[in-house]
């Protein structure tokens, strides 16, 4: 009996990079909470015909000070919760900057660990979750070694340079419609919502400062 033709299909191997502060921004501006089983399962998910080799998050810490404790704790056991669910996370410690804000950038991170990983894991496609022009380079970089490069982000928060670098866009704008809506208590008012990190607690609200 003749085997099907799908059985016979290799499917591409595929590395996932998620700028973790970038994608969280996004979907807040829609107004959902990020589903990170259903974003990891809409890029590289079983019905894909793909094969996810990682999934890694790269994520800013608040500073390891006494004011910023609480905060941290909360995004550590965030992280946790990733790591828990097959999520590889990076971390990196923030550090304070004017006051009620701290600078964690992790681009260099996830650009260096993009180009080592791709060497060592040989994935077909890398997925750049980001839509922060900066990993244009690191786009052309990947494509010059054969690695089908795809970026994921929504139109409004996507570089133009990062755009025509890539192969191909993925557009989360869909995805993002299927999570749940944010709770009232969860949300800033626009006019103060900064573009990354967001901190709640009961204490003044602190926010993350926007690489330049």
């Amino acid at each position: 009996m003749q085997k099907k033709h799908f059985e016979n299909l290799v499917r591409p191997k595929v590395l996932v990079l998620v700028d973790e502060s970038n994608v969280g921004s996004s979907v807040r501006t829609a107004g959902r909470g990020l589903d990170w089983l259903k974003l990891r399962d809409f890029l590289a998910g079983p019905n894909t015909g793909r094969e996810l080799i990682e999934m890694v998050v790269y994520a800013g810490l608040p500073p390891a000070i006494p004011v910023w404790q609480e905060e941290r704790d909360k995004k550590n056991k965030f992280m946790h919760w990733l790591h828990s669910n097959g999520f590889m996370v990076v971390t990196k410690d923030g550090s304070p900057a004017e006051e009620g804000h701290y600078k964690a950038n992790v681009d260099v991170m996830m650009a260096i660990d993009a180009v080592e990983l791709s060497v060592e894991m040989r994935p077909d496609v890398v997925i750049l979750v980001t839509g922060d022009a900066d990993f244009a380079y690191l786009a052309i970089k990947l494509r010059r070694h054969g690695i089908r490069v795809e970026v994921a982000s929504v139109a409004a928060n996507l570089g133009n340079t990062l755009r025509s670098a890539a192969n191909a866009v993925i557009d989360l704008a869909p995805l993002f419609r299927t999570f749940e809506m944010m709770k009232a208590q969860d949300a800033s008012p626009p006019a103060q919502r900064p573009p990354q990190q967001q901190h709640r607690g009961r204490r003044p609200r602190f926010r993350a400062v926007q690489p330049a």
